[in-house]
């Protein structure tokens, strides 16, 4: 019985989730879990260029994978032929694979998905499935979507005892409640799927998707400026990105040296299985994603940008 009375809850937004037509579920992982559910897939192929979450979630399945290379422009180098139950894994790095590009793959092979953790803001194309991630773009505990029309029955997650690093970091600060943060992002390796949570959903509903595109728009346009003739990646800027991803031989100390000044930039993909020399390999250790999100403005960017001029002038 619904009850009456009593102290208040958290407010019930009302605004709508930008991909409210998609599957919610309770993590960008267990988006690519729904499908290969949905959809029975005994085998994937998958890209070299990313962390083991994905063969992990294969092993865990039962489904079979084989690994393919990319190349410098990030597009997949797999001219394999797709045999009964096999899809192709394929990944939307930076938001730089263009409609008209995963539209060409899906004629050809049939039977793809695209994960787009790290393009929030692209919509599904017509038949092909795809991944995305709430927590790479929003303050949110969990949650992802699943563009797919299979359809699953799935039980609803809770959300409330993964909420303590976000309103640590929301009243005090990220270092001081890092730890936190990875506590609970060690969950999300053996979370089982389930509906998105109704507090996940509540803050996505409370987004204003349009001002947190145009902030992200204006950020990498001011990193973009100062940085594209400096940079070996030869980019196209994404609707709404994730990062500027700037390549620097030297990325993982310039990373720690940019923490000593309090700009933290992640390493995406630690654990990346790939040869010492390959471009996978370099890509991982050397591609620094510098934030660009809604938290942020030209002046930071340009924090940013003092930064590393100074320690890599010289």
């Amino acid at each position: 019985m619904k009850e009456i009375g009593g102290y208040l809850e958290l407010e019930h937004c009302s605004g709508e989730e930008y991909h409210a037509r998609l599957v919610g579920v309770n993590s960008g992982r267990n988006a690519l879990l729904y499908i290969l559910r949905a959809r029975g897939v005994k085998k994937l192929h998958i890209p070299a260029f990313l962390c083991d979450s994905v063969s992990r979630l294969c092993l865990r399945e039962g489904v079979e994978f084989a690994v393919y290379g990319i190349g410098r422009d990030f597009l997949p180098r797999f001219d394999g032929v797709l045999g009964e139950g096999e899809w192709l894994y394929v990944v939307n790095y930076y938001g730089q694979l263009s409609d008209a590009y995963l539209l060409e793959l899906q004629a050809r092979y049939g039977r793809i998905i695209v994960d787009h953790v790290q393009d929030f803001f692209r919509r599904p194309l017509p038949g092909i499935d795809a991944v995305y991630s709430c927590r790479k773009f929003f303050g949110v505990p969990d949650g992802g979507y699943a563009a797919c029309d299979a359809v699953l029955p799935l039980e609803e997650d809770s959300s409330r005892d993964r909420m303590g690093h976000l309103l640590g970091r929301f009243e005090v600060s990220g270092s001081a409640y890092y730890a936190d943060f990875q506590k609970n992002d060690e969950r999300f390796y053996d979370l089982p799927l389930r509906a998105m949570s109704p507090l996940s959903r509540n803050i996505l509903r409370s987004v204003d998707y349009e001002a947190v595109r145009q902030r992200r728009n204006d950020n990498y346009a001011v990193l973009a400026a100062a940085l594209d003739g400096r940079n070996p990646l030869r980019l196209t800027a994404p609707d709404g990105p994730y990062c500027y991803p700037f390549y620097c031989e030297n990325g993982m100390a310039l990373k720690r040296a940019l923490a000593q000044r309090k700009i933290y930039v992640p390493t995406l993909w630690p654990d990346v299985a790939a040869e010492a020399g390959s471009v996978e390999k370099a890509y991982a250790e050397n591609i620094l994603p510098l934030p660009v999100d809604q938290r942020y403005d030209a002046h930071d960017m340009q924090r940013i940008l003092d930064a590393l001029f100074e320690l890599t002038t010289g």
